[in-house]
């Protein structure tokens, strides 16, 4: 019966549209902030587009996700491929500056635009894996894919989670960081073939930037 199935397999309430909203503008701001060496193109010109992309998908669900028609999953997905490729330019830029003995500035200045790019590098992937596990957040609280890219704890130990636990934006986001510092999977272990590989390269990316960081801080590379 529907009613025995736990709530992330069975129709249930769309999530809220605030915390991934919220995620988008954290991004934007960072893209912002960024010197401009490091952005793609004019500083203003990704995060323009990303917020007329996030506007469009705010306007068609202010409160909860609750619509999933085909315009509007492209420019879910469009956002973040935008966002991406605002972070993937960061990151190659800053791996060029650091590698050729660019000026980047003080080393307090160093640490905090590679902190910056691997906040981005966080959200970026925990916004990927929030509007890709088992087709969205829409799919998802219709409980239309029974097969989940990522499982979580309460997945296979329900007794230790409420009847109604599903996963929403925040556990997505937990799964990202987790990632990102540990270099690995921690709780959450990935299924598909995709999501493996995204973790894959969100860790490599921020192993990167922490090994880069760490050598031009003892002055190993020029």
């Amino acid at each position: 019966m529907t009613g025995e199935q736990p709530a992330w397999r069975r129709p249930t309430d769309p999530e809220a549209r605030w915390p991934a909203a919220l995620a988008v503008v954290g991004m934007v701001a960072i893209q912002i902030m960024l010197p401009d060496r490091l952005t793609l193109g004019p500083r203003w010109l990704l995060p323009a587009i990303e917020v007329v992309m996030a506007v469009v998908l705010v306007a068609a669900d202010p409160k909860r996700i609750k619509r999933d028609t085909p315009a509007l999953r492209m420019v879910g997905l469009g956002l973040i491929v935008v966002a991406s490729l605002g972070n993937a330019w960061s990151v190659a830029m800053l791996v060029r500056d650091i590698l050729t003995g660019h000026d980047t500035g003080s080393a307090s200045q160093l640490v905090a635009v590679g902190g910056a790019i691997y906040v981005l590098n966080v959200l970026s992937f925990a916004v990927w894996f929030w509007e890709l596990d088992r087709g969205g957040p829409a799919r998802r609280a219709r409980g239309e894919d029974p097969y989940p890219d990522f499982l979580f704890p309460p997945m296979t130990s329900p007794q230790l989670a409420p009847k109604d636990w599903e996963p929403y934006f925040l556990d997505y986001l937990y799964v990202a960081f987790t990632n990102a510092t540990a270099f690995s999977p921690t709780d959450t272990l990935p299924l598909s073939r995709w999501a493996k590989s995204a973790m894959a390269l969100e860790s490599a990316i921020a192993l990167l930037i922490a090994v880069l960081l760490i050598a031009k801080a003892v002055n190993a590379l020029p």
